[in-house]
């Protein structure tokens, strides 16, 4: 496995010897013996959902507040930029649907001071494809014309002009990673979380090339059962009222999710946001400030249903994609082709639809799945757009 910070970023050497390269020219450049060419101040990370963008990311920035140069891992510059409390790194994570103007622009200002450590002041953004046209275009104005010791580190799915406009990329050193050998997963999957070696193997080998879902999967015993219940589905679609009770399931278990991971974290701001502003007080005072925070708890409430809705419409998402992967695993079957099974432990299921479906009828169920992905992208309610897909799953 590769040392220090780097041996977070699973399976991407080409991609690890560009970056430490270009960290050591920095270090040179930062303490003045070299003229830190090939450092530049925009980088894109692009690749396939699981490949570890923003791991990477951070893993560079880490390596650019590195005393040695080298994200060593073990420096305070290390240590704290993966821990993500780095006073000069800086990590977006957009919690609901979109980035807005408002939020990079402030970014952009606070980007332009001098790093309190001496070295870089790094932003990270990691779904750059989710920036509305008002905040890339601020973006693109930092971009052209950084500060000195500026860096900006944007990730997306792909370098395509629907994910970042082709104003940013022009600008960017583009960094592509690919999707993560099985193998390479298995490995991180038992040094660093402790897996055995079966477990791991077989999480690895049923994650999609998604690190963080391997993870998931070999841990937490309630993402394997939804899994499994997801890929009952396919086979399970016996009558018309099938359609509903699976619709029903997997709208439901998509919502609790999102409560699950929002509810706790949602009154925790809100009662900090409430204390801060004097909410419920009895000085001098309090009755005017609470009046005063209610505008801003309104908007925080605001940003708690963006960020929830955007949480159930990602875990609604890998349900499809899981769905998609069984689809198309018939249809390797089904052509006899050598292609690695995407679910192999679902290999008599797959087998079974392949004796019984057309590979017609296999191909309209698979695109039934993708329509309903992108039907939800594009806001159709999750519910309507779930009971059509099953509707033709159950046809074929």
């Amino acid at each position: 496995m590769s040392y220090g910070v780097w041996a977070q970023v699973v399976g991407q050497p080409e991609a690890i010897e560009i970056l430490t390269a270009t960290a050591a020219s920095a270090a040179a450049q930062v303490e003045g013996t070299a003229d830190g060419a090939g450092m530049i101040h925009a980088w894109l990370f692009t690749g396939p959902p699981g490949s570890g963008r923003s791991v990477a990311a951070r893993a560079f920035a880490a390596a650019l507040q590195c005393v040695t140069g080298q994200g060593c891992g073990e420096c305070p510059g290390c240590r704290t930029t993966m821990a993500g409390t780095h006073a000069d790194v800086r990590l977006v994570v957009p919690e609901g649907l979109s980035i807005s103007v408002a939020e990079m622009r402030a970014l952009v200002q606070t980007s332009a001071r001098r790093p309190t450590g001496g070295r870089w002041q790094v932003v990270i953004i990691e779904d750059a494809d989710r920036l509305t046209e008002g905040a890339a275009n601020a973006l693109l104005k930092a971009i052209e014309e950084p500060p000195e010791r500026t860096v900006f580190l944007l990730c997306a799915p792909s370098d395509h002009p629907d994910d970042v406009p082709v104003t940013i990329r022009s600008r960017c050193r583009p960094v592509a990673l690919r999707t993560p050998a099985p193998a390479a997963i298995a490995e991180v999957l038992q040094v660093r979380d402790g897996l055995d070696e079966a477990t791991a193997t077989w999480a690895a080998s049923v994650c999609g090339g998604h690190v963080g879902r391997a993870r998931r999967l070999g841990t937490d015993p309630a993402a394997r059962d939804r899994r499994d219940a997801v890929l009952r589905i396919p086979l399970h679609l016996r009558r018309l009222a099938d359609v509903f009770e699976c619709a029903d399931d997997l709208v439901k278990t998509a919502e609790a999710d999102a409560s699950e991971v929002s509810g706790a974290r949602d009154e925790v701001e809100k009662e900090a946001l409430k204390t801060a502003m004097g909410y419920g007080g009895t000085g001098k005072g309090a009755a005017t400030a609470s009046r005063g925070s209610a505008g801003a708890i309104k908007e925080l409430e605001r940003r708690q249903k963006s960020r929830a809705t955007r949480t159930q419409r990602d875990a609604l998402d890998l349900a499809l994609v899981d769905l998609a992967g069984f689809y198309r695993d018939v249809l390797v079957t089904t052509s006899r082709s050598p292609a690695t099974l995407t679910h192999p432990d679902r290999a008599a299921d797959i087998h079974q639809a392949a004796a019984a479906w057309p590979a017609e009828s296999t191909l309209r169920r698979l695109e039934a799945v993708l329509a309903c992905r992108e039907a939800i992208e594009l806001n159709v309610k999750p519910r309507i757009a779930v009971e059509a897909m099953l509707t033709t799953l159950y046809r074929g």
